[in-house]
């Protein structure tokens, strides 16, 4: 059967079994449906409750705009209760009649809630504040500026006395600022803020007293003067014309004295109210009770009226449990195929070809099966057939460059026989002649150098002698026999490398360094140019890095730099020299050497090329260079 065909049949099952489950939830549902609706009336009770509560005491402080809105909640919950009881509709849903075996907790329900609804009306019908209180308070807070401006001129009064009168000063800016602390504490106990403002209201009233007396040479040895910090002490009396702010403030204080010692005897509060208040909170957690009660007492009713349809539902659960496998067996043992060919497919993304996939069916996944085996087979024969033809290409290719090395010996030889007169004196022109000739020899055999190298890396037969010995030693000499070269155009090669011996080539690694140098005095600038060479040790390897400040590579190319006949500016490469292939050789030698090479630059601001050398060589898991 194909792919598609049992995708739909599964569906079909699928389908099937959800319709009938759908079904048989419905029916269930619809029996449930109006108990369901009456469990949620029972619960808004408790809400509706809470609501009760504080709409009576908003009434009782009050707002008498809620009266209203509490009568409405009492009439809400009558109703509600009601339809719980006899059936009917609640918020648009129709309710039956509550099952006889929940009546007794119905009626404890309603017991309970018609205790609280009484409560609950006397709570609003009772007065908040107690009458004594708050006419003490509306006292003070009204004195109090008074108070505060009589103790000021006080203050001012006695500033006039000479030091003799000091602690007399000291006790009026005590009284001023006594008098300040009581208008703000009776302002908190006004508006129910300020949790010790009844006794910081004592202390200060007692602190006041025993000020006021000592100022009008009156006894305090009644008073508690250390509960506040102070002593007992007898001042010496203030002259008449200072003393009229005190004649005021005697009086004054008589009166306002009176009732602050009312207010920290008594909360603003009423007793009565908080009375009817506490026994309002008790009735609505008994209600609350009763109510969790009933509704415990229903669950467990549905629960048991529900059993046969939990069974059901334990049925229809093992069914789709078992579609559910069904389906899953036959979609993996269709699809499994699939994971295998996506492992096949990335073997040939690494190169493994060949590799055949085991698969019987006939369907679809078959036909892919069969069309990968016979791709694979097929990029592995010309895979095999291209390697023999690339080293067939290699061979050949080494061979030409080797066959052109060998005549190049004898031209430059004979050049520099007839440069230095051994056949003859020369003519300057004859001399510039043959001068052209002599560097036209070098670059190409320069160039042929590199392609023999190139081509011997390429086939694993570039000679490579490793030996331990000092990497500074390689710097210095590929510096000297570049520095020649870089003294005519000004161009300034710095060095710091210190001694440490590892293993490694010197005279390739050194071709390495003499490559890079090469391509940082192509890309200088003369007279302002600088290439700094550096060594960094670090604790498995060593890194070397080759600065410089020349034109810079653009990113989008760094990452082809180390592929053969790969040129960043062929314009460039033309006008001053080389093959493409200096970098692929540096790679090469890096890589022979279990490092790796990499470059940074950013255009115009120069370029920097790093290479490491392990210092301790580990198994080489690349194909291998013939070494001596």
């Amino acid at each position: 059967m194909k792919i598609v065909s049992k995708a739909y049949v599964l569906i079909a099952i699928l389908i099937a079994a959800a319709v009938f489950n759908l079904f048989l939830l419905y029916q269930e549902d619809n029996s449930d449906t109006s108990q369901s609706y009456s469990i949620i009336g029972a619960g808004d009770v408790k809400v509706k409750a809470e609501s009760i509560s504080s709409l009576a005491t908003s009434v009782a402080n009050g707002v008498l705009e809620d009266k209203e809105k509490l009568e409405k909640e009492i009439t809400e919950v009558q109703l509600t209760l009601s339809t719980i009881r006899n059936g009917g509709e609640f918020k648009g849903h129709k309710l039956e009649i509550i099952p006889t075996s929940l009546i007794t907790d119905y009626n404890e329900v309603l017991s309970s809630w018609e205790s609280y609804k009484s409560k609950a009306l006397i709570v609003e019908k009772t007065s908040v504040f107690d009458m004594e209180a708050t006419n003490a308070m509306n006292y003070v807070l009204q004195k109090n500026q008074e108070l505060v401006l009589v103790t000021d001129k006080l203050s001012k009064d006695l500033d006039k006395l000479d030091r003799d009168y000091n602690p007399h000063k000291l006790i009026a800016k005590e009284l001023a600022e006594c008098a300040k602390i009581i208008g703000q504490q009776s302002l908190l106990i006004s508006i129910g803020e300020g949790e010790n403002a009844q006794e910081i209201l004592k202390e200060k009233n007692l602190q006041f007293e025993i000020g006021l007396r000592k100022l009008m040479q009156l006894s305090t040895s009644d008073l508690d003067v250390e509960k506040v910090g102070m002593t007992h002490e007898e001042l010496i009396p203030i002259p008449r014309e200072n003393s009229e702010a005190l004649r005021d403030l005697d009086p004054l204080w008589e009166a306002i004295k009176v009732k602050i010692e009312t207010l920290q005897e008594r909360a603003l509060l009423s007793p009565e109210f908080n009375l009817a208040k506490n026994e309002m909170a008790v009735e609505k957690n008994i209600l609350f009770e009763k109510i969790d009660m009933l509704l415990n007492s229903w669950n467990e009713e549905l629960s048991s009226q529900g059993s046969e349809g939990q069974i059901i539902i334990q049925i229809l659960l093992g069914v789709d449990i078992g579609v559910f496998f069904l389906v899953l067996f036959i979609i993996r043992q269709s699809l499994s195929p699939l994971d295998t060919i996506s492992k096949a497919i990335s073997k040939v993304k690494e190169g493994v070809y060949g590799e055949k996939i085991e698969y019987s069916g006939s369907d679809e996944v078959g036909q892919l099966v069969a069309n990968f085996n016979m791709m694979s087979n097929t990029i592995k024969e010309k895979e095999e057939e291209a390697k023999k033809t690339d080293i067939a290409k290699d061979e050949f290719l080494a061979m030409i460059t080797h066959e052109l090395k060998t005549p190049l010996v004898p031209i430059q030889g004979y050049a520099d026989i007839l440069l230095n007169e051994h056949l003859g004196k020369l003519t300057d022109k004859q001399k510039e002649r043959i001068s052209i000739i002599k560097s036209s020899s070098e670059a190409l055999l320069s160039i042929i150098s590199d392609l023999l190298d190139v081509q011997k890396l390429d086939l694993g037969q570039l000679r490579m002698t490793k030996q331990k010995s000092d990497i500074k030693n390689t710097i210095t000499k590929a510096i000297e026999t570049l520095q020649p070269e870089a003294d005519p155009k000004n161009i300034k090669i710095t060095y710091n490398a210190e001694s440490l011996i590892i293993n490694h080539d010197p005279e390739r690694i050194g071709q390495v360094i003499t490559n890079l140098i090469k391509n940082s005095i192509i890309a200088i600038e003369p007279n302002p140019g600088k290439i700094d060479v550096t060594l960094q040790d670090h604790p498995n390897e060593i890194e070397i890095f080759v600065k410089d400040n020349g034109v810079g590579i653009p990113e989008e190319k760094q990452k082809d730099l180390f592929k053969k006949f790969y040129q960043v500016d062929a314009s460039l490469t033309r006008e001053k020299g080389g093959s493409g292939l200096g970098l692929a050789i540096c790679k090469g030698i890096i890589d022979n050497h279990l490092g790796k090479i990499r470059v940074q630059s950013i255009p115009n601001q120069g370029a920097t090329f790093s290479f490491t050398i392990p210092k301790e060589e580990a198994v080489n898991t690349k194909t291998p260079l013939k070494s001596a």
